[in-house]
């Protein structure tokens, strides 16, 4: 069984972003060569606070991201979707609101990859590890991630525990923060995508861990997933370890966007 062919990769990037390679029509043709059913662009919305071109788009760029996944979307209807990845920030987010509304998204992936102005997944920023505890890392990551789902912005949410990805584990039992965070986003009534972008990062396992999913499943939370390409090849990698995962997880469908008339959205499911 062709395993990719069976669904959309919903989280891709391009080189807007500043830290991928390649065009939305090139990532649409990987797509296309892989026999997935369909395709996401998501790119790094423009950052609100924290301005940098080697992580997001900047503002005067995302009218152009917008109209070039609106152009393969015309070509390819019903097969590529225009979404973008935003980051919760507590105290901005009117502002991502704002942005959001303002163009024609299918969907949004909600993100969170800084803790109180610290960026904890990027490579440069290690050092800021060894200076906090790491059980208070993961509790305040899981209450934004609780809080960004409780905005009602989001589509889906990201790379669920994203805060592992250079190997760092909470020392402690997380087991009532995690609790609290999936009985938020259950009420919230997003998805949680399975990204297998973890099996490329030093802590080499998807987001979210087996254990993880397994209560994600548990909660009744629909799961999609993202390979968080930011390169062409990238897409659809490791989606039948991730497939695998699932079903042992306990899942038997995954969550799939489906376009309407009038640029609704409607949530069909898929058999994995």
């Amino acid at each position: 069984m062709n395993i990719r062919a069976e669904m959309p990769d919903y989280h891709t990037h391009t080189s807007r972003c500043g830290h991928a390679v390649g065009r939305p029509e090139d990532y649409v043709a990987a797509a296309l060569d892989g026999g997935l059913s369909g395709i996401g662009i998501s790119d790094h919305m423009p950052l609100a606070g924290h301005p940098d071109p080697a992580l997001s788009m900047t503002p005067a760029d995302l009218p152009d991201y917008v109209a070039e996944v609106l152009e393969v979307k015309r070509k390819h209807p019903g097969f590529v979707l225009l979404g973008i990845e935003a980051d919760y920030f507590p105290d901005r987010a009117g502002d991502v609101r704002a942005v959001l509304e303002s163009q024609p998204f299918d969907y949004v992936i909600g993100s969170v990859h800084y803790l109180d102005g610290w960026g904890f997944d990027n490579p440069e920023n290690l050092a800021g590890y060894a200076e906090r505890d790491i059980n208070a890392v993961y509790a305040r990551y899981f209450e934004l991630l609780g809080d960004a789902a409780a905005t009602g912005l989001y589509t889906i949410i990201g790379h669920l525990d994203l805060v592992k990805k250079f190997g760092y584990r909470p020392t402690s039992n997380m087991a009532q923060v995690l609790d609290t965070l999936l009985r938020r986003l259950a009420r919230a009534g997003v998805i949680v995508e399975i990204n297998t972008a973890g099996l490329r990062a030093p802590v080499a396992e998807v987001y979210p861990s087996p254990a993880i999913l397994a209560e994600v499943h548990a909660h009744g939370i629909p799961i999609t997933f993202g390979s968080d390409a930011h390169a062409p090849q990238d897409v659809g990698w490791g989606f039948a370890v991730a497939a695998q995962l699932a079903r042992r997880a306990g899942f038997r469908a995954r969550a799939e966007l489906i376009p309407q008339p009038g640029g609704r959205m409607q949530v069909e499911y898929r058999r994995i």
